[in-house]
């Protein structure tokens, strides 16, 4: 069953009731998650639970902190061996690892179709926890990608905000040949040791690594053709503030020596603890690959879901608990976008006011509305279960490209260590 008809049946199972949980439903126990980060996921989910157990006092709540590569390795340590004691009620999963933990360890998740009404989310945000027509998980923040560029740079180049509208990759590269001419300042700034911008790209145009089979499609996937040759024509073009590892690249555009950076939303709160650069800055969608039939101006990177463990002992409550607050309560959007920044992927958030307020830092723009409009034309991909190993090989050779090597060559040296990295 496809993306589209589960979210059908969902809607219709919605309609005739299947989703209402009474309000007087009685739980009692201690829900148990794991997270990471504690001034966003963590702190988010606090304030979750503290509006659950507000109508549902018997209920309360362990929000544990780990670093994220700490629930990674316990969340597999656990269901490899089977001791699913040690296990939480609930836990944060990356989307790009989703379909690892779906695949590797069937039945230890949850499924949530019969309570969640999915039509209510981000369809790429469903994509990615499907498997075998049922859905699991709830979808949570979004890292739904925006162009960030200095108007007041673009303006002495000159260059005016509807110039940055609605353009493809190869204009970008035309623009930032221009920028740093009348400028003396690099276009952007992009880490080659990082996939981050191939993912951007990539899905984009709705491709990604593998087939709708799970199997690698490296060769002839012209979605990810043309995301290495763009990025070797913005190294090449001269565009590229250079940058190696997270903290260089955050400077790059924090330090006013680049005139954009291309990432997911969550950079929003980076950019603006720049209080000198206030009103400086403004956002368009990302250009779209030259080329590619089905390419856009939307996508993604990163974005984390909840999931509960199959083994919990309070996981009906847990299901409820994510349902009416993560599905249900427009006004925790509202007030997780203000105070941390967190683009949920409920599409009904979309109407609050958080949402459409102007923000002064960015002219004035209602720059929350606009991500929240591209978060919907986000194409949905499979991410599969092998996306950080495909990173690894495709970081490991597009140095190469850059340096001339053919484009076909390169892709076959990506595939062939893909296939030994996966086997």
């Amino acid at each position: 069953m496809d993306t589209h008809s589960v979210l059908k049946r969902a809607k219709a199972a919605a309609l005739s009731g299947a989703f209402m949980m009474t309000a007087t439903t009685a739980f009692a126990g201690e829900i148990t998650v794991w997270c990471w980060d504690p001034n966003f996921n963590v702190a988010i989910m606090e304030e979750a639970g503290a509006l659950y157990t507000a109508e549902h006092p018997d209920t309360t709540f362990n929000v544990v902190d780990f670093a994220k590569l700490d629930v990674e390795q316990k969340l597999q340590t656990a269901l490899a061996s089977g001791t699913t004691s040690a296990l939480p009620d609930i836990v944060l999963i990356e989307d790009y690892g989703a379909q690892k933990y779906l695949q590797s360890f069937p039945g230890s998740f949850a499924p949530m179709d019969d309570v969640v009404d999915y039509s209510k989310f981000a369809p790429y945000k469903v994509e990615l926890m499907t498997l075998d027509g049922k859905v699991y998980g709830m979808p949570f923040d979004s890292g739904v990608t925006g162009l960030y560029y200095r108007k007041d740079y673009l303006e002495e180049a000159g260059f005016k905000p509807e110039d940055m509208e609605g353009i493809t990759w190869d204009r970008f590269i035309e623009i930032g040949k221009q920028v740093e001419e009348k400028t003396g300042h690099k276009m952007t700034s992009i880490d080659l040791n990082d996939g981050g911008m191939t993912r951007i790209m990539m899905q984009s145009a709705g491709g990604w690594y593998f087939d709708e089979n799970g199997d690698l499609d490296i060769v002839d996937n012209p979605a990810l053709k043309a995301a290495l040759e763009t990025q070797a024509k913005m190294a090449n073009a001269g565009i590229l503030y250079p940058a190696t590892g997270w903290a260089n690249y955050v400077n790059a555009f924090t330090s006013g020596n680049t005139a954009s950076v291309i990432t997911g939303v969550w950079i929003t709160g980076t950019i603006k603890a720049q209080e000198d650069q206030s009103g400086k800055w403004r956002v368009a969608p990302i250009p779209s690959l030259d080329g590619v039939d089905g390419a856009t101006h939307a996508s993604n990177l990163g974005g984390s879901s909840w999931y509960v463990l199959s083994s919990s002992d309070v996981k009906d409550e847990a299901i409820d608990f994510l349902n009416e607050i993560y599905a249900n309560d427009v006004d925790f959007y509202q007030k997780i976008l203000t105070e941390r920044g967190a683009v949920g992927s409920l599409l009904a958030a979309r109407d609050g006011a958080a949402y459409q307020a102007a923000d002064p830092y960015f002219g004035g723009e209602e720059v929350w509305q606009q991500f929240s409009d591209w978060l919907n034309e986000i194409p949905a991909v499979d991410y599969g279960i092998f996306t950080n190993e495909l990173d690894t090989a495709v970081t490991a050779n597009l140095r190469s490209l850059v340096d001339g090597k053919p484009i076909d060559e390169v892709l076959k040296a990506i595939e062939q260590q893909a296939k030994y990295q996966i086997q």
